[in-house]
């Protein structure tokens, strides 16, 4: 397993923290939103799943990885 930190821009409210949770869980990914850091805590096989996959999922909810 891997573990990856992302910021993250334009998550305000729980919605967002659920959006971006569960884009994760789709891709078999577990993360943990702080909105106050406005960042992500991820932890991932990296045998099945590379970082670019992950950023992409978050974009893919309207966030920008920055």
């Amino acid at each position: 397993m891997a573990n990856l930190s992302l910021k993250v821009e334009g998550m305000s409210c729980g919605h967002c923290v659920s959006a971006v949770e569960k884009a994760l869980r789709e891709i078999g990914a577990q993360g943990k939103v702080d909105l106050e850091a406005k960042k992500v805590d991820i932890e991932y096989d990296d045998s099945k799943l590379q970082p670019q996959a992950i950023k992409e999922a978050i974009e893919g909810q309207g966030y920008d990885v920055v």
